[in-house]
């Protein structure tokens, strides 16, 4: 996305502070006629709606989730976001057929392999400084940050071998039951031993926004669920070898030992996740559904050109921040 999502109106206040303001307010007719500045503003108001949905209840004001002028907002901002997606998809077309099973599952596992590792990643394998690091690592929040939430959702109205596996996939998310090994439990931990800022959203790069708000645009639209099956699957093909360059650059630094085990387990398992997402989801699927195939693939295309548009911005960000505070 390189062009606003709508044309603006004449406003002192941004579309995402009107959204804010009016949910405090409780008057969501404020928002009528209202259009975002730009794109910014269109992905962070975005990413307020997204949690009414799936952020904690007691952090939003979630009555109004459903409310006919949330709905009318988040319809209006989605539609050129997701013909623009389409777009995206329709320039790079799959190699094999998509609706057969091993078109299909040719096509995904290329894209994995050919996009596993941005060149971010080997910058912070060798050369990143350790203020690099976690400026890095905090705008990343992890390889699949809310995937527990995410494979939830996604497994809602499957049946069989894909069920079986998404919920398989959600309890080692859990820790398997130990409390201690939940994967946003480690991720805490890693946050507290490298002291990872909070880095607030009007600040990340909008490669960033749109990043996250995809997890948002998926987990809101059921009628989304292949492409985020697709997403999801890509996400976890892919982590393992990206993780396995943290570790890297954490041990090159000399980093905590209480750092390394959120991606430590992420390096170990996702490996296995990504290759069971497959042959026990997606094959299964796309065999008793050919037409999901295409949607399948389309949402792990939307993912990795996201992720890869977000690493790119992230490194650039981090480097120039950083450069900036040696020469002042």
């Amino acid at each position: 996305m390189t062009a606003p999502m709508t044309v603006a109106l004449t406003s002192r206040q941004s579309l995402h502070s009107s959204f804010r303001t009016a949910l405090e307010q409780g008057d969501l007719g404020a928002l009528s006629g209202r259009v975002p500045e730009d794109r910014r503003d269109a992905l962070l108001t975005l990413l307020a709606i997204y949690d009414l949905h799936l952020a904690p209840i007691d952090t939003v004001h979630v009555r109004f989730q459903g409310h006919p002028a949330v709905a009318r907002l988040k319809a209006e901002l989605e539609e050129p976001w997701l013909a623009e997606l389409e777009q995206r998809f329709a320039s790079v077309p799959p190699e094999a057929d998509a609706t057969t099973v091993d078109g299909a599952v040719s096509w995904l596992r290329g894209v994995a392999v050919d996009d596993r590792l941005p060149a971010a990643y080997h910058w912070l394998a060798n050369d990143a400084t350790h203020e690099e690091l976690v400026h890095f690592l905090a705008l990343e929040g992890g390889p699949d940050g809310g995937f527990d939430d995410l494979v939830a959702l996604c497994q809602v109205g499957l049946s069989g071998s894909a069920k079986l596996e998404l919920g398989k996939n959600y309890w080692d998310e859990m820790g398997n039951g130990d409390s201690a090994a939940v994967h946003t439990t480690l991720h805490e931990d890693l946050v507290t031993a490298l002291d990872l800022p909070r880095i607030p959203l009007d600040v990340q790069p909008v490669e960033a926004l749109e990043r996250s708000a995809l997890n948002g645009l998926l987990a809101t639209n059921r009628w989304l669920q292949p492409e985020m099956l697709g997403a999801l699957g890509l996400t976890e093909l892919q982590a393992g070898p990206r993780c396995r360059m943290v570790l890297k650059a954490l041990d090159r630094l000399g980093a905590p030992a209480a750092a390394h085990p959120f991606y430590t387990e992420h390096a170990e398992v996702d490996p296995v996740h990504g290759k069971d997402w497959v042959e026990k989801a997606i094959v299964p699927l796309v065999a008793e559904r050919p037409h999901w195939g295409p949607r399948i693939l389309k949402g792990a295309l939307w993912r990795t050109q996201l992720n890869l548009a977000f690493f790119a911005a992230a490194h650039r960000s981090v480097v120039a921040q950083h450069a900036d505070a040696e020469v002042a």
